[in-house]
């Protein structure tokens, strides 16, 4: 691994690195894992992204580790290896874990309507567009911890579209990092669904709302709950819903603007203390501190193969239930968001065939990303994980199909 790694307080925590090994000792090709590296830097010569970081582990050991351009493209930094991400969405697979480990502790069962937790949602009401105008008509049942989990909720997002209901919430706070997480949930609450709960999977604030949940349950705040049950006892040691101002200088930034659309790019500020910890979306990682969560859901829930001091993230039959397909064949799925040839479990997309999708992969393969570049995947049939890390919107697409790509021509 290269020795890209920035300056850091003494007294700052460190995240131990995964170990690591020379690609072929590991099923890898040296050669082909350089190509990636060069047709990413090639992007970065386009100025298609600043920087980025991309991780290969396979087996249990790191085969590539690479930092590649420069952490912001308004200064010479170079990308290192702990430089700091917001990993926006890359935060709702832990969120879920975090769930799923209180079903563990037998608080609630999946089939459990949200409202049990905050009353709020007894009385949603469903919005019908109907000649330009929203007509409220009932729920036919009650939304549940599951729908959150795989997104058959009802609930959506204001960026997904501009439905009258996606208009209500792009006209309210709910974007606001000045909410409580308590304030967020009454507010989206308060507003229509799109569809029926489990008709139409969408895209939406429903993790945001399984943060509520978490923090209604174990009686402490998302961060807290969190940091004592996954982040610390994996080590994630600078995964957070921000980070110190002495990390100035590790923060990874994107383009002022998009170089693929021209649109103004505006990213949250990582030195901010946000008074909403978003469950779906507000956490901010280093490649190293996702990678060890990665390798635990590899190892079905511990890391290095066994528990790590003594705790077991979660459950084995559990994470694989996870990483299952939750939709059902009536589901109604109409989203760039879902590759064809997928599905979504609880907290993850799911890849259900071989074909179908225009990248390689392996059934049962989970993944997902975030919206400023990060993405990770998941493959337990070739017992692989990859990290790729990049801030700022960009081609996001074609940027995770072409990493795919080049990650699948190194396996031997």
């Amino acid at each position: 691994m290269n020795a890209q790694t920035a300056a850091r307080p003494i007294s700052a925590p460190q995240t131990p690195s995964l170990p690591d090994a020379k690609p072929e000792t590991i099923g890898l090709s040296t050669v082909r894992l350089q190509r990636m590296s060069d047709a990413f830097r090639r992007e970065i010569d386009k100025g298609t992204l600043p920087g980025a970081t991309v991780m290969v582990a396979r087996r249990g050991q790191i085969g590539w580790f690479d930092a590649i351009g420069r952490q912001s493209p308004a200064a010479a930094t170079p990308m290192a290896h702990d430089s700091i991400f917001r990993i926006f969405s890359m935060t709702k697979p832990i969120v879920s874990v975090g769930i799923m480990m209180l079903v563990e502790d037998g608080h609630f069962i999946l089939g459990d309507p949200v409202a049990k937790f905050i009353p709020e949602f007894a009385d949603q009401k469903v919005g019908i567009e109907n000649n330009g105008k929203l007509e409220l008509v009932p729920v036919k049942r009650q939304m549940t911890v599951q729908d959150l989990l795989r997104h058959t909720s009802g609930l959506t997002y204001d960026h997904t579209g501009n439905g009258l209901v996606q208009q209500l919430y792009q006209q309210s706070r709910l974007r606001s990092r000045k909410i409580t997480n308590a304030e967020h949930a009454t507010m989206i609450a308060g507003m229509p669904l799109v569809c029926q709960p489990g008709a139409e999977w969408n895209y939406s604030r429903s993790t945001d709302v399984l943060g509520r949940i978490i923090e209604v349950v174990s009686g402490k705040s998302l961060g807290a709950f969190l940091t004592e049950r996954i982040l610390a006892p994996l080590q994630m040691a600078e995964t957070a819903f921000h980070t110190p101002e002495a990390n100035a200088g590790r923060l990874a930034e994107p383009f002022a603007n998009d170089p693929w659309n021209g649109d103004k790019v505006q990213l949250f500020n990582m030195l901010e203390k946000p008074a909403m910890e978003s469950g779906g979306g507000g956490l901010v990682s280093t490649t190293m501190d996702y990678a060890r969560f990665c390798q635990m859901l590899l190892n079905g829930g511990t890391l290095n193969g066994g528990t790590l001091d003594g705790v077991r993230i979660i459950g084995r039959k559990t994470l694989e239930l996870m990483a299952s397909d939750h939709l059902a064949p009536g589901v109604k799925v109409d989203s760039p968001l879902m590759p064809p040839g997928h599905g979504f479990g609880l907290g993850f997309a799911v890849r259900t065939h071989r074909g179908i999708a225009p990248f390689p992969g392996s059934l049962g393969q989970f993944f997902w990303s975030g919206m400023a570049g990060t993405f990770f995947f998941i493959d337990p049939a070739e017992d692989l994980f990859t990290v790729f890390m990049m801030q700022g919107p960009g081609q996001r697409e074609y940027i995770r199909n072409m990493l795919r790509d080049l990650v699948y021509a190194a396996v031997e």
